[in-house]
């Protein structure tokens, strides 16, 4: 065999492997990506991913980083179940895990100005009011746990909630899109949240209409009937942020229905706080009960970590031998993406439940004193 080639024959070489890698490129650009944007491509979610051989919270820490941002930067808008999750959860975690991105905050002071510039009937349409109260409860949040004291946005944004809110004590829902867009129950208990998180805020309210609207909320959330049992373990959580909002003997009985749901091996599963047509307006029951676990969901991430978090904050302790039998599933059950597994109530496409599905395990591990104060910095691009 000659040990040269032409330069004819290398040129072409030469071109096919220029070729193949910018085909490889432009697969990769065009793949269906999770999160896509600029520098950030997230792989899909899949029930099959490997699990890691030991928890890594920087690779959590690193996909809700790039995960959020990704939206940002693509969709431009508040969702719920991305950077409304990031502004919900991530400030909590700041004394383990630092200050979070302040380019998310800076979206939503962004967002609440273009949304105060909106029509009283363009606020009131599709999402506009679901928006308005995350944007009131991510500033909330961030107060409470970044800055420790109220902000003028933070202000505003409760303000702007409660001028959107309904007569009977909620606001306009889709109901379509669960869990977070799936009743007026669930919005309720976030507007609820934001009220009573707030840094002094509920404490200086003086306008009568304000305190109407607030009282108006908390008959709806104690004389409405929830849906199912999800919004029951949101009611309990809004219950320990938000005064009066419940008596301790129904904070009980909402804490051992948590409790009595927690699965075999430890952790548990969305699935059993609803049945399919209690979803939303149950458009997704066909979904639901077409789904290959319909007999028997498995645990996952995003209820996993809601549970051990809304049962640590009603009081139950860190070293209950429940709480840990959570936490260990917690620590056992995480993917290589660095992503918990939650299969999506909607589709089987995106599955960003599992956005929320890991911002909630690592608020429940911060709850329960499983996770480590210091970490390796995680890239964000």
């Amino acid at each position: 065999m000659p040990r040269f080639v032409t330069f004819g024959a290398w040129l072409l070489c030469a071109v096919l492997s220029f070729s193949n890698r910018a085909l490889a490129e432009e697969k990769k650009n065009d793949g269906p990506y999770q999160y896509k944007f600029e520098g950030i491509f997230i792989s899909p979610a899949v029930a099959d991913e490997p699990k890691l051989p030991e928890l890594s919270v920087a690779k959590a820490v690193e996909y809700l980083e790039q995960g959020a941002l990704a939206w940002n930067g693509e969709r431009k808008c508040v969702s719920c179940h991305t950077n409304g999750a990031y502004m919900a959860f991530r400030p909590a975690l700041t004394p383990k895990l630092g200050k979070p991105n302040a380019a998310l905050r800076q979206h939503y002071v962004t967002s609440l100005e273009q949304f105060e510039k909106k029509s009283d009937e363009e606020k009131q349409q599709s999402v506009a009011p679901a928006q308005a109260i995350y944007l009131a409860a991510g500033f909330a949040e961030w107060d409470a746990h970044v800055t420790k004291k109220l902000s003028p946005e933070t202000d505003r944004a409760l303000r702007l909630m409660l001028t959107l809110q309904r007569d009977g004590g909620t606001w306009g829902s889709l109901d379509c899109w669960p869990p977070y867009e799936s009743s007026a129950y669930h919005l309720a208990t976030v507007a609820a949240m934001a009220i009573g998180t707030a840094p002094g805020w509920l404490e200086s309210v003086q306008d009568e209409s304000l305190k109407t609207a607030i009282a108006g909320l908390k008959k709806y959330l104690t004389t409405e009937t929830p849906k199912q049992d999800y919004d029951r373990t949101l009611l309990l959580w809004a219950s320990t942020r938000l005064p009066g909002l419940l008596s301790d003997a129904k904070k009980v009985k909402l804490v051992e229905m948590v409790l009595s749901k927690q699965r075999a091996d430890g952790g548990w599963s969305i699935r059993s706080f609803g049945q399919p047509e209690q979803w939303g307006s149950g458009n997704r029951a066909e979904k639901l009960r077409a789904e290959p676990e319909f007999a028997d969901p498995p645990s996952d991430g995003h209820q996993t970590g809601l549970a051990l978090v809304v049962l640590r904050e009603a009081g139950i302790k860190a070293d209950d031998a429940r709480i840990q039998r959570g936490v260990r599933w917690l620590q056992t059950n995480q993917r290589v993406s660095g992503r918990w597994w939650t299969r999506s109530l909607n589709t089987e496409k995106w599955h960003f439940i599992t956005y929320s599905g890991t911002a909630l395990p690592l608020l429940a591990l911060s709850h329960c004193d499983a996770l480590p104060k210091v970490v390796e910095q995680a890239s964000v691009k």
